[in-house]
């Protein structure tokens, strides 16, 4: 019965289109039913400490990512110079990291490569991403990867992976293969990035006197690198300039006319000294609600600020969107016509006011990440970075230290408990209790013990080194097939069981599965942020193989031959 679900499990990764987390739920259940495991035992996965620190460690990243720190960094990421640009972006990509969720990391940074004005996204997009994976495996933190199979090494074991052990590892093979994957860049295709399916918004915000963008040129503040976000008119001295040259200073009371993407006027918030309609009017926009003009509203025919719209509806207009028609200057300048579209900065009273059904059809609303203030900035990133370097050097232990500074971000409103809920990455959740139930019921069951006695004849006539390169080659071969993380919870058991059955150290084997369950660079499906740049690049399969054979190959030579070396095999 085991064995069936085993395969069924196997089987199902590969060729379903069911998500892994529904595969293993179904797994452990059918796992329950047949009394392989007991469902106490279930519930006591739910506690592994390493499934504690994943948890505890995505939800901290969630934190660093509000701060905007990335978003910051990505804008002066490409350049006019492309060798000088390809190198910041595999350094930033891989040594971010290290720390960082490598795919957030992706997600931050993926939207600013793809609309830079100076070279092809698609000669961009795989090379972030194959650094974020290698900067993944420098340390235990990098990856999900690397937590998981720390998850199966602690239930086994008693005992997980200290903070460095990947260092060695990931460090030399990952500088190698970004030494390569520069080298290698010329050979991708040069193709048309997918386009963007968003409604185009009319965005204003003002430079306040403090802002550093003065007395600096548009291109050098970066913003005409905005993810979605197009910088098309200036206003100063009430007079409109358009175009605007990438050659203008910026001078304090300018006001900037963007359109674009409202989903991504956090990138705005997150440049020092911009200032929104709203923010003058004390309206928080974490909440924003987008509204239709009815044809029998009274502000037909009217701008905003003659019809006083903060003081009439208790709501401030952050962007105005008008299909079929462009809009030109100042958000209070425009008159409005029945149809236009507003996204507002609404208060508490606003949904309460009698006005507001003759005026709008309301529509939905839009969450954006509620900026922090720059204390709180600096309590994020340095929180973060002193509790990952206490893990390191073994002051206190990972999980106390996160769960520590979670609660700190929780006093001082970095997160909010909504924010946590929303968080909560139950899907990778549910993968590793479910991958933990099968481990569990393969050892209990016999089956490991049957494959090592089948197995024993022929590896114990050859060398070490073959035992663990096949091991090896099975994980990458999975991974590819099935996901990182499914990949190295289906064969942490097996790996384990011939470790111990030829009498060779358990910590090569692990460390070989958790290298092996990374190296995606084969599939766009292996791995997430290969995922996320596939069609954003507008790749094709073909490419992802021909790029990343050379990668891959280089890389698993150095693991192989590093843990060949370190541990004597």
């Amino acid at each position: 019965m085991v064995l069936g679900i085993f395969l069924s499990t196997l089987f199902s990764l590969i060729f379903s289109n069911k998500s892994p987390s529904f595969i293993f739920a179904v797994g452990t259940l059918a796992l329950i039913l047949c009394n392989a495991i007991a469902f106490q035992e279930v519930l006591l996965n739910l506690s592994n400490k390493g499934l504690v620190i994943l948890v505890l460690l995505l939800l901290c990243s969630v934190v660093v990512d509000k701060t905007g720190m990335m978003k910051k960094l990505s804008r002066g990421l490409v350049e006019k110079n492309q060798p000088k640009s390809i190198v910041k972006i595999l350094s930033l990509s891989f040594f971010s990291s290290a720390l960082l969720n490598n795919t957030a990391v992706v997600a931050t940074l993926i939207s600013a490569l793809k609309h830079n004005q100076y070279i092809a996204p698609s000669k961009l997009l795989i090379p972030l991403s194959y650094a974020a994976i290698l900067g993944g495996t420098v340390t235990l933190v990098g990856t999900s990867t690397n937590l998981i199979v720390d998850s199966f090494l602690i239930e086994h074991t008693g005992a997980g992976f200290n903070f460095f052990d990947f260092t060695l590892y990931g460090l030399t093979a990952g500088l190698i293969c970004c030494a390569l994957i520069y080298l290698i860049i010329p050979f991708l295709p040069e193709t048309s990035a997918k386009e963007d399916n968003y409604k185009t918004y009319l965005i204003e915000a003002k430079v306040e006197p403090n802002s550093q963008l003065i007395g600096k040129t548009v291109e050098s503040n970066h913003l005409r690198n905005l993810p979605e976000l197009f910088l098309v008119e200036l206003v100063r001295n009430k007079r409109l300039i358009s175009p605007v040259s990438p050659d203008m200073i910026i001078e304090s009371g300018d006001k900037l006319i963007f359109s674009g993407n409202i989903a991504k006027v956090d990138s705005l918030d997150h440049i020092d000294g911009l200032s929104f309609f709203a923010d003058s009017n004390g309206l928080l926009r974490e909440n924003l609600t987008e509204v239709v003009v009815s044809n029998r509203a009274q502000l037909i025919g009217k701008t905003l600020k003659q019809v006083g719209f903060r003081s009439m509806f208790d709501a401030a207009v952050v962007a105005i969107r008008r299909d079929g028609g462009r809009l030109s200057g100042k958000l209070g300048e425009i008159t409005l016509k029945a149809g236009d579209f507003l996204l507002l900065a609404t208060d508490n009273d606003f949904r309460n006011r009698p006005n507001i059904n003759n005026n709008f059809f309301v529509l939905s609303e839009l969450k954006v990440n509620k900026k922090l203030g720059k204390a709180q900035d600096k309590l994020a990133i340095g929180g973060f970075l002193l509790a990952i370097l206490a893990a390191a050097f073994e002051i206190i232990s990972l999980d106390v230290v996160l769960i520590i500074l979670l609660m700190v971000y929780l006093i001082t409103d970095v997160i909010s408990s909504n924010e946590i809920k929303r968080s909560l990455p139950v899907n990778l959740i549910v993968i590793i209790v479910g991958a933990l139930s099968l481990a569990k019921a393969l050892q209990s069951s016999g089956l490991i013990a049957m494959m090592t006695d089948t197995l024993h004849p022929f590896l114990s006539v050859a060398s070490p080194f073959v035992a663990l390169l096949t091991i090896y080659v099975v994980t990458l071969i999975l991974t590819e097939l099935v996901t990182n993380n499914a990949a190295a919870a289906l064969m942490f058991p097996f790996a384990i069981g011939v470790a111990e059955a030829l009498g060779l150290p358990v910590m090569a084997f692990a460390l070989a599965v958790a290298f092996a369950a990374s190296a995606s660079f084969l599939s766009p499906y292996g791995y997430q942020t290969n995922l996320l740049v596939f069609s954003a690049g507008g790749y094709r399969f073909i490419d992802f193989v021909k790029f990343g054979l050379p990668v891959s190959f280089a890389y698993s030579s150095v693991v192989l031959l590093l843990l060949k070396w370190q541990y004597q095999l």
